[in-house]
């Protein structure tokens, strides 16, 4: 494949063409690449990669309502995204990433617990979660069923709910930088988001009038 996007071929873009950009979606991208950007500078820190491009991610996709209040939905949100982004993918860009470049990556990361939020919920002795084998059985048997029937904006929602558990356990300090024992999902989560991200934020410019929601204004960049 070699349609990989870049920070510069990126912002070589926006700056073509973001006159036409509402000021809103202007915002999301431009923060967005910045962070992109940013993760590109951390060369092979995996863990610092990874961080930067979900900030990216968060940019790309998150409304301001979210900053707002506190939103324990926050996941839920993320289908809606990637259905937009999947329906608008008419070079099928994603679609070609899940099926060939991250093929492997994708299904290792299904396939481990330690990336399963119920897991450590029963890990950490929360009630309820007993049950996190069955929980973790048919969250495979919903993502194997997703995959099969092609539906790209599913698998993703899986993917990023694997992701945002690894998400958590870095920001949260629940894990060492540069560990051995996590090496394997922050090495492919950076090398899925690395590749993702840009190819979110592209499909974004090429579809400036869609309604990509009100991002966080605290600050005016």
């Amino acid at each position: 494949m070699n349609d990989a996007l870049d920070f510069a071929k990126l912002k070589n873009k926006q700056r073509a063409i973001r006159d036409g950009f509402p000021e809103t979606m202007g915002l999301r991208v431009h923060r967005a690449i910045s962070w992109i950007g940013r993760a590109e500078a951390c060369g092979e820190d995996d863990d610092a990669r990874f961080v930067f491009l979900w900030i990216a991610f968060n940019a790309a996709y998150a409304d301001e309502r979210e900053f707002q209040t506190i939103a324990p939905g926050e996941r839920a949100t993320f289908l809606d995204y990637f259905g937009k982004l999947v329906a608008l993918d008419g070079d099928q860009r994603i679609y070609r990433a899940i099926w060939q470049r991250f093929a492997g990556p994708v299904r290792l990361l299904m396939k481990n617990q330690y990336v399963f939020n119920p897991f450590w919920q029963h890990h950490n002795g929360i009630d309820g979660f007993e049950d996190w084998e069955d929980r973790f059985k048919s969250s495979a048997r919903g993502f194997a069923q997703a995959f099969q029937k092609g539906d790209n904006a599913k698998v993703l929602s899986f993917v990023f709910d694997r992701l945002y558990v690894l998400r958590n356990q870095i920001v949260h300090g629940g894990s060492t930088w540069n560990s051995a024992v996590n090496r394997a999902q922050v090495r492919d989560g950076a090398a899925i988001l690395g590749f993702l991200m840009p190819t979110f934020v592209d499909i974004m410019m090429d579809n400036p009038t869609e309604n990509w929601g009100k991002p966080f204004y605290p600050v005016v960049s």
